[in-house]
C-alpha cells in the first residue's frame, strides 16, 4: 500500500451516514461529522420547526427532546444522538389533531412572533408529563431556558395552565380576562 492510499484510509470521512429516530420514525441522513443536531433536523431532514436562535445554548429556540429530555440542539452533535429518540414540535400533533398544548397556545394567543414557541411547547410537554398540575412558579422554572422577547410570558403560562387542566380531564376554557388581557 502506498503512502497516498494509507493517508486516504486514515483520513476522517467527509460525510458519515447515520440512522436516527425522529418523531417515532426511522430517518437516515448523510452529513458532515461536525453537524449539530439543529443543522441535521433543519437542513438535512427538513424539520424546520426547530429554530436557529443564538446558537450558543442561551435562548432555547432550538429545544428538542432526546429520549424525553429537553436538549439544546445547537449544542449537540448529530452523531451523539444516533439510536436515541428525537422529538421535535412537528411530532407533537396527532395527525390533524393538535396536542393540547398547541391548541391552548392557539386559543390563548400565546405566541406573537412564534419563534420561541416550538422550544417552549416541548419544554412544557416534558413538564406536564412529570407534573400534571404545575404551579405558576413551576411553569416559570421549567421554561427558564426558553427566552421570549414578545409576549411577556403571561399568555404562555396561562396556555400551559389551560392545557394542563384539559389533560387532567377538566372541562377548562380560557377566561374572558385571559383572552382579552384584563
Amino acid at each position: 500500500m502506498n503512502d497516498h492510499a494509507l493517508h486516504q484510509l486514515n483520513r476522517a470521512p467527509d460525510r458519515v451516514r447515520g440512522t436516527f429516530r425522529v418523531n417515532g420514525e426511522a430517518r437516515e441522513a448523510l452529513y458532515k461529522p461536525h453537524t449539530t443536531l439543529l443543522e441535521l433536523l433543519r437542513e438535512d431532514l427538513q424539520l424546520t420547526g426547530t429554530k436557529h436562535g443564538c446558537e450558543l445554548g442561551e435562548c432555547g429556540a432550538c429545544t428538542v427532546l432526546v429520549d424525553g429530555v429537553p436538549v439544546l440542539s445547537c449544542l449537540v452533535l448529530a452523531q451523539a444522538v444516533e439510536g436515541q429518540e428525537v422529538a421535535t414540535v412537528e411530532g407533537m400533533a396527532d395527525g390533524p389533531t393538535l396536542h393540547p398544548l398547541q391548541q391552548a397556545f392557539v386559543e390563548m394567543g400565546a405566541a406573537q412572533c412564534g419563534y420561541c414557541t416550538p422550544g417552549v411547547l416541548l419544554a412544557a410537554e416534558v413538564l406536564l408529563e412529570v407534573n400534571a398540575a404545575p404551579t405558576r412558579d413551576e411553569i416559570r422554572l421549567a421554561l427558564s431556558g426558553n427566552l421570549c422577547r414578545c409576549t411577556g410570558y403571561v399568555k404562555i403560562y396561562e396556555a400551559i395552565e389551560l392545557a394542563a387542566a384539559r389533560m387532567r380531564g377538566e372541562r377548562a376554557a380560557p377566561s374572558h380576562e385571559a383572552l382579552h388581557g384584563y
